[in-house]
């Protein structure tokens, strides 16, 4: 009988965590009796979570030490603010004296919280700063993206600073979110209602496609498990090489599709024989074409 496959964009914080680590492995930091939660929110009349939204710890993943940190999307939307901030930092800053497999943070988030303003703004780059000082000192630090929210604004950044994602379907990276473009743009520009629109430009599909996510995953916590492991003590470069590499990559691809208007266009231009069925592969199906692509251009 094949196992029960756990949905891992229907799990809070914890179940995801819970299912990625091995079991009773998990210690949180700053746990529920800690009681850390925002300062400035009940100034507003908002209300508070006793965590702020995020979940850190440390455990065991595969038998190896991991740090993990896993954003509760049902909770404003898994934004980012001061006290959220300070507990990702502070997460990511302990890999530099444990030195564990891996840092793996579970991204489920719209940005930064709006309702905090600057000391959001503050705490993302808090983020990112210890992010390349955990990757600087050899620590792999892996992002996994498949909530409800997707990975938007600063939170993409921080994902995209990383040495490994992981995407599933449902996942979806971008700096703006749909509602966002349309407000600036127009909707002739982007048609925030056009879910499949929305995905086409921004869903995990696509972002493996342009080799901006390292793997695509069916949406079980035991695909997102196995990936994690395949990366732990497996950092990948940062020099100044590296750097630069990246930026002739981004310039190159802005040249190439800078006339194509949808993802599909795309696709199309990358030697996808069907592109208007990727919508409607599977993972497995999914990745064969990839694969295929991939054999294809070396």
């Amino acid at each position: 009988m094949r196992p029960v496959r756990r949905s891992y964009d229907e799990a809070t914080a914890r179940g995801r965590i819970d299912g990625l680590l091995d079991a009773g492995t998990f210690r949180e930091f700053c746990g529920p009796t800690a009681r850390r939660s925002s300062p400035h929110l009940p100034a507003l009349g908002l209300p508070v979570s006793f965590d702020d939204g995020v979940v850190v710890g440390e455990g065991r993943l595969d038998g190896r030490p991991v740090l993990i940190g896993s954003q509760e999307g049902g909770f404003m939307g898994g934004s980012v603010g001061e006290v959220h901030g300070a507990k990702l930092t502070g997460l990511l800053e302990r890999g530099l004296d444990v030195e564990p497999a891996a840092v793996v943070l579970l991204l489920d988030s719209g940005g930064v919280r709006l309702q905090e303003a600057n000391a959001g703004l503050i705490a993302m780059g808090e983020i990112q700063r210890a992010v390349f000082r955990v990757r600087a000192a050899g620590v792999p630090v892996i992002a996994a993206i498949g909530g409800r929210n997707g990975c938007y604004g600063g939170m993409s950044i921080v994902a995209r600073s990383c040495d490994w994602i992981v995407v599933s379907e449902q996942g979806r990276l971008s700096i703006s979110g749909p509602e966002v473009i349309e407000a600036v743009e127009g909707i002739e520009e982007f048609d925030a209602q056009d879910r499949a629109l929305v995905w086409r430009t921004m869903g995990g599909k696509h972002r493996r496609l342009l080799g901006e996510v390292d793997a695509l995953v069916e949406n079980s916590i035991e695909a997102f498990r196995m990936a994690v492991i395949g990366w732990l003590e497996q950092p990948r470069p940062l020099d100044l090489a590296a750097v630069e590499a990246e930026h002739a990559r981004l310039e190159a691809r802005l040249r190439r599709f800078a006339e194509c208007r949808d993802g599909l266009d795309v696709w199309r231009d990358l030697g996808v024989e069907r592109p208007e069925e990727i919508p409607e592969l599977d993972a497995d199906a999914f990745n064969a074409v990839v694969a295929s692509m991939e054999e294809r251009d070396r």
